[in-house]
């Protein structure tokens, strides 16, 4: 009958696992950061300097206006409201809006919006999450109004 050997850890055997170890850490690390920034771009403005410059004006002229802007998925349709500071619904010069997840752009879509009365309508199908509406509007005196819509879709 043959004895097995034992088997005895020794410096170099410490040394394979520990490099091992850290070896996956940094190859995880390395495959999130590197998903992280294809998928999310992280842009807001080209360039920040020059948008600061005008911000504190566009933010006065918008908070002006006086809107509150609410959004909700109801029945497949994608339901935009625009109130003004006595509750009623506003129907804008301009709109452009694009609808997206806040964490990346592959779902990235504009929605046909239509004004009918009381609000914006588009036909959507969502999946259930966190959803952005990133609109930009323009009232009828001109003045330019941007804002991120934030929603959720439940099941």
């Amino acid at each position: 009958m043959s004895k097995a050997k034992e088997f005895k850890l020794t410096g170099w055997h410490a040394l394979g696992i520990f490099g091992g170890a850290f070896a996956i850490i940094i190859s995880v690390n390395v495959a999130l950061a590197v998903n992280a920034v294809r998928t999310f771009p992280g842009v807001e403005t080209d360039n920040s300097y020059v948008a600061s410059q005008t911000f504190d004006d566009r933010r006065a002229a918008q908070e002006a206006l006086g809107w509150d802007v609410s959004a909700r998925l109801t029945g497949g349709l994608l339901i935009l409201e625009i109130r003004d500071d006595q509750g009623r619904a506003v129907e804008v010069e301009d709109l452009d809006a694009v609808l997206g997840r806040p964490t990346h752009v592959k779902d990235d879509r504009s929605p046909d919006f239509r004004f009918d009365g009381r609000a914006y309508v588009a036909r959507e199908s969502l999946a259930p999450g966190n959803w952005n509406i990133r609109m930009t509007a323009r009232a009828e005196d001109g003045t330019p109004f941007e804002q991120r819509v934030v929603f959720h879709v439940k099941n």
